[in-house]
């Protein structure tokens, strides 16, 4: 019998091609298209029974597309795909992101920057650099605090399991308004409102679609508490950058985390900001490198593996894309 192949579309160094035929544990034959001459490449991707890329933008021509009407899944290795393009795939072509692939250093990040703000590491940082030695200037805890998690995907539950450990109350909000991870409250999307009302700390890290985009404007932002601290992992444009700038200069006391951006160099090839938010006292700013943790890839590379070898054994993979989650077409 002829072994299933798993074509990866991007150039796999020594350790990746280790990583992802260890994971694959013997469900199939691995294949580096980039291996092979350009010549082989049609034949390559028609034998394809699941394909492994990054961004198939880069990685495939647009007439090669729909020479992948053979295979089952195509498996991305980033958790977020929003910035790809997807249009032009076979119609019967099952699309998964990483789900939860990065999810641990992620969440570990999200709560870095929720403990800089109660602990005002960042303003007594500069204070001090100014001569101001604010020893009584009192600080928050996060324990009795409540964590609001818009969705409760791997990020979620990871950082879920975080801030349950400094005794926050978890309020989280996905799809179906229920989880297998435990909570002290759990809605659906309909009931935003009534997160916003109850969170300390907001913890945005859910996917960026058509429904999300600009989900957080200045109605949402005004039902939050005064000194709430908002932490963005997912994508910037979830929020509208002018209504959270707007609303950070009235509103002293909150602050808000901002690791992903609006324009950044690896979805847009730049990045910029429409308003000065790193002149704002009550904003920590770091370069979404939340996922960029050193010996982290074999984890990633494992996981987004593994959900190719369930396709290749005939079980349904995991974190498939749907056609409302599709943001690119």
């Amino acid at each position: 019998m002829t072994p299933k192949k798993l074509v990866v579309t991007y150039a796999l160094d020594d350790e990746g091609r280790e990583i992802v035929t260890g994971a694959l544990d013997g469900a199939g034959e691995v294949v580096g298209l980039e291996d092979h001459p350009s010549e082989a490449r049609a034949e390559i991707l028609a034998n394809a029974d699941v394909l492994l890329a990054r961004n198939i933008s880069k990685e495939l021509g647009t007439d090669e597309l729909g020479l992948l009407a053979n295979a089952s899944l195509l498996q991305f290795v980033s958790a977020g795909i929003d910035f790809i393009p997807l249009g032009g795939l076979p119609a019967g072509l099952q699309v998964a992101f990483n789900g939860g692939g990065y999810a641990e250093p992620m969440a570990e990040h999200g709560l870095a920057m929720a403990l800089a703000a109660t602990k005002r590491l960042i303003v007594e940082h500069d204070n001090l650099k100014r001569g101001d030695f604010n020893q009584f200037t009192a600080n928050r805890m996060l324990a009795g605090s409540v964590a609001g998690i818009l969705g409760f995907g791997g990020i979620g539950v990871a950082s879920a399991r975080l801030l349950r450990g400094l005794g926050m109350s978890v309020h989280a909000i996905n799809r179906r308004g229920a989880s297998d991870e435990p909570t002290d409250w759990i809605g659906r999307p309909a009931e935003f409102d009534t997160l916003l009302a109850m969170a300390d700390v907001l913890l945005v890290s859910l996917p960026l679609t058509r429904a999300t985009e600009g989900m957080i404007g200045t109605r949402e932002l005004t039902l939050m508490k005064p000194d709430a601290i908002l932490v963005n992992l997912a994508r910037g444009e979830i929020i509208d950058e002018a209504a959270l700038y707007d609303h950070l200069r009235a509103h002293p006391d909150f602050t808000a985390c901002i690791d992903a951006w609006w324009v950044e160099p690896m979805r847009h090839g730049a990045f910029h900001m429409g308003r000065p938010f790193l002149d704002l006292a009550n904003v920590i700013a770091s370069p979404h490198n939340s996922a960029s943790v050193r010996g982290w890839r074999r984890t990633a590379l494992t996981r987004a593996t593994a959900n190719c070898r369930r396709a290749l054994l005939g079980d349904e993979p995991l974190h498939l894309v749907g056609p409302d989650d599709r943001f690119m077409d």
